[in-house]
């Protein structure tokens, strides 16, 4: 082969690279949480291009937005594409930003594919004897190589010239269209010929040259296939012309337009800053000579603000008026406490339209504070504006000050809108949801934070002592970043999936029925606890007796470093596991494994479970009491777990445990007021349920259907018996594996809970898949699903990103895969006892307001407060209900119960 003396123009298809990027390369993203991974794959991709073809021009193409001429020939062209996850779609236009700015041309051609403008580059070039590189990763590319065109993928480090496309393919690049047309393609949905595979069409090929002697010879081809050829005879040539790259679209760029490239240091070391390449920004700035150079060449122009604090009435009025014939506004308080049955109402403030807000300051008493409005005048003069349900409110958190201003005897109605929300629909895995991390998100602004005016730790000031010079701009930018991030995030949850009906119709009315149940509380009993707080102080020190009898010594069953010395220097036991300076682990893990070897650890288990409830509850929850109510007042958190599910803190109700006599013992302090019942009412086996309605397994399905013991119909399928001879092992065990495999156990985990060895628990595993395959189908699809898409939904639509779905590191993408498989289960029995929750805080508060109320809510639990004279009518309609706040293939079974306490309830 002759040596060629002109480089090569190279043709990327940007496209191409910009989803294997993505899915390639983990989920990196800056300080800020903007994913960076796509970019930097494919400018990582054109920068290993430069160096490979020095001295060649380089063309970029980019699909356009929107469709194309192949939709107008056929409609379902690509239909089956899931649409761009959102995380992608987010780094498409910086990579535009930065491939122009290393000085590349960058076509985007509207109405015709990335493929097809190639195609017709290639096309000039070939004509005009010079030589083309394509740089894609599409198969379809084939069709295009020649003598003077060769493929090249630079993630795979492959070239493929007219040889090449022969060796992998089987034809030549002159049959590769007919050869796309006879297989078809899913992704693209082109027809196709059913149950063509790549080795019938090459066979094909090699018997007949080309598809349209194919079809004439049609009648040759015998067997089922045959008929499958014969029925697609109409759409082959759709499919062909689908699967054709044009080679003769009109563009208004040709290779005499290539010009010797010139790059824009300045603008592209703006751009790694800002998305942190630092790597590349050592590159530039090392051979950057000037000074500027690092200073972004046109600053955006930032927002104008106009804050104000109001100190006269004057000013009130005004603003008062504006506020109300305002369509919405923002508002914030500023108060004394993080507590919301403590804090005390320091400040409002108020922001009608970006940049301009007010902080009317209430409270400050600090030495030499400048006079202020009467707080209780101006709630007054702000209570029908509150109170009033049409006027709409924004706020970030609005449940913590709608509890706050009932302090003052303000019923705050008409919530929007809630910024912190509406980010935990649209993304709750992409930040934490407080107000500096999504303005500093999805505004990129960095916000005034409450230590640079109030201090750090002991030292801090609380919200009243802080100078109104610093206070009021900080409070008013509080106002004034809520309405701007609403604003930013409303339209993204509109137009990903059905994220906005989930906003509308589940998180945000949920927020005022959270309130109600805050500001109820729940009764304790006091003295039930600190009676068995005594008790497991006596169990502790009786099992610390029995681990030094083991041990042969005295030693502290606190300190680590007695315990290694013990458990493993003196009594030898097996290092399962080291900490990270290498020392032998005594994790919660490690020493339940060790306890199936030795006594000793299973006396330190026992012992750290009991202090823990000690610590956590026994001796915690007295202390909660609020003096003002006599109650516990928890708080309900929407945004922190990824799945939907709520959380609880101060005291933390959903971590208190239901297996063990201790945990219980904890259930019966909560206890229900004279002359009231405790109703307990819980969906039995949910996520269970929802696995049958999602993987439309018939077994499952048709247990639940006949109100079978699940557990016990898994085991007999297993097992190989029938129902009446399933045994109580065989029921745990069968316990353990329907729960297990919602959850993605491996027989690994399996074979650890089920104390049995590897092989075993792999063929109850492979047993269970045989006689339920919906469920392994549905797990294969879901975690397939997964990757491709980088999320998972509920029944309902909401959204869990997957991160590491795509890691590099196996254990981070299988720990992934495993939240894929049971986060739609997780998810949809959030939304459901959500969705029962809205409804039922509807029908007490309008039909029964003096006989019941909502007082805790614990995973898939509701536990009401009922006149001992209507229980029976609330657990009726409560049952009702809950039972039917979804619509499932399978029945949602609600069990109830009451008692005087808890436990007695459950």
């Amino acid at each position: 082969m002759t040596e060629k003396s002109n480089p090569p123009v190279v043709l990327v298809d940007g496209s191409s690279y910009l989803f294997r990027a993505y899915h390639a390369l983990p989920p990196l993203t800056t300080s800020k949480n903007h994913p960076t991974g796509a970019i930097k794959g494919v400018i990582s991709m054109l920068r290993r291009l430069e160096q490979d073809y020095p001295g060649s021009k380089t063309v970029v193409v980019f699909d356009a937005k929107g469709k194309t001429f192949r939709h107008e020939m056929y409609e379902e062209y690509k239909a089956n594409r899931p649409p761009m996850p959102e995380d992608l779609a987010i780094q498409i236009e910086p990579i535009h930003r930065i491939v122009e700015a290393m000085g590349l041309p960058l076509l985007i051609v509207p109405d015709v594919e990335a493929d097809d403008v190639i195609g017709t580059l290639a096309h000039e070039a070939t004509s005009k004897g010079i030589d083309v590189v394509v740089s894609t990763g599409d198969k379809d590319m084939a069709q295009l190589v020649s003598d003077h065109v060769t493929l090249i993928n630079t993630m795979t480090e492959t070239a493929m010239d007219r040889d090449g496309v022969i060796e992998k393919f089987g034809v030549t690049p002159e049959q590769i269209i007919d050869y796309l047309a006879l297989v078809g393609d899913k992704v693209d949905n082109i027809p196709g010929v059913n149950k063509c595979g790549p080795k019938t069409a090459v066979k094909w090929l090699e018997s007949y040259q080309n598809l349209d002697n194919i079809m004439a010879h049609a009648d040759e081809i015998k067997g089922k296939i045959g008929e499958y050829l014969r029925e697609a005879l109409e759409t082959l040539p759709l499919s062909r012309d689908l699967a054709t790259i044009r080679t003769d679209v009109e563009l208004a760029f040709g290779l005499e337009d290539l010009q010797e490239r010139t790059q824009d240091d300045q603008a592209l070391l703006a751009l790694f800053k800002e998305y942190e390449f630092r790597g590349w920004i050592n590159e530039l700035e090392a051979v950057e000579t000037e000074p500027t150079s690092s200073e972004p060449s046109e600053p955006a122009a930032a927002l104008e603000k106009h804050y104000e604090v109001i100190t006269g009435q004057q000013e009130l009025d005004q603003w008062l008026k504006a506020l109300e014939s305002a369509e919405c506004f923002a508002f914030d308080t500023e108060t004394t406490s993080l507590r919301y049955m403590d804090a005390e109402i320091v400040g409002v403030s108020f922001s009608i339209e970006p940049g301009k807000a007010a902080y009317v300051p209430l409270g400050h008493d600090y030495m030499g504070a400048p006079e202020q409005l009467d707080r209780g005048e101006v709630l007054n003069q702000l209570k029908p504006l509150l109170e009033n349900p049409e006027q709409k409110k924004i706020g970030q958190n609005l449940k913590y000050d709608k509890n706050v201003l009932a302090n003052h005897g303000i019923h705050l109605e008409g919530i929007a809108e809630d910024t912190m929300v509406e980010s935990y629909v649209l993304n709750s895995v992409a930040t934490r949801h407080d107000m500096d991390s999504l303005a500093r998100l999805y505004l990129d602004e960095q916000t005034i934070s409450y230590e640079s005016i109030a201090g750090k730790g002991a030292k801090q000031l609380t919200f009243n002592q802080i100078d109104l010079e610093k206070a009021g701009p900080y409070a008013a930018e509080d106002a004034d970043i809520t309405l701007r991030l609403h604003q930013a995030l409303s339209p993204r949850l509109k137009e990903t999936g059905k994220l906005e009906a989930i906003y509308r119709d589940i998180d945000l009315p949920l927020v005022p029925v959270l309130s109600r149940m805050e500001q109820r509380g729940t009764l304790i009993s006091a003295s039930t606890l600190r009676q068995h707080s005594q008790e497991l102080a006596e169990r502790m020190a009786e099992l610390e007796k029995e681990a030094h009898e083991v041990a042969g010594e005295p030693f502290n069953l606190g300190s680590t470093k007695q315990l290694q010395a013990i458990l493993y220097d003196k009594l030898g036991l097996r290092v399962i596991k080291k900490t990270p300076k290498g020392a032998p682990s005594t994790a919660e893990p490690v020493l339940q494994e060790l306890a199936h070897e030795h006594e000793l650890p299973h006396l330190i288990v026992q012992h750290r479970s009991l202090s823990k409830l000690k610590s956590t509850y026994t001796d915690t929850l007295p202390e909660l009491i609020h003096h003002r109510t006599g109650r516990v007042h928890t708080s309900y958190h929407q945004a922190v777990t990824a799945t939907g599910r709520l959380s609880s803190s101060e005291p933390n109700l959903q971590n208190i445990p239901i297996r063990t006599e201790e945990g219980r013992r904890i259930r019966q302090a909560f206890i229900a007021p004279e002359g009231y019942k405790l109703l307990a009412a819980d969906y039995s086996q949910i996520e269970l349920r929802i696995m049958a309605h999602l993987s439309g397994d018939k077994g499952l399905l048709t247990a639940f259907e006949r109100g079978e013991d699940i557990h016990k119909a898994t085991a007999a399928e297993v097992f190989g018996v029938s129902l009446e001879e399933v045994s109580t092992d065989q029921r745990r065990s069968a316990k353990a594996i329907n729960f297990g495999l919602i959850y993605g156990m491996s027989a690994f985990g399996l074979a650890r809970q089920l104390d049995v060895d590897r092989k075993t628990a792999q063929e109850y595993i492979d047993r269970y898949f045989e006689r339920y395959p919906g469920v392994l189908n549905y797990m294969d699809n879901i975690r397939k699903q997964a990757h491709e898409d980088g999320y998972v939904e509920t029944l309902y639509g909401r959204r869990l990103y997957l991160p590491e779905i795509n890691a590099r590191n196996k254990q981070l993408q299988q720990a992934a895969e495993r939240t894929a498989i049971n986060a739609p289960m997780q998810g949809t029995a959030a939304d459901i006892i959500k969705r029962a929750m809205i409804e039922v805080d509807h029908w007490l508060r309008s039909e029964h307001a003096d006989d019941a109320c909502m007082t805790m809510q614990v995973h898939d639990e509701l536990i009401i407060e009922v006149r001992e004279d209507a229980v029976e009518k609330i657990k009726e309609g409560l049952v009702r209900r809950m039972s039917a706040a979804a619509s499932l293939d399978v029945p949602l079974l609600v069990e109830a119960g009451i008692g005087d306490n808890w436990d007695q309830a459950h």
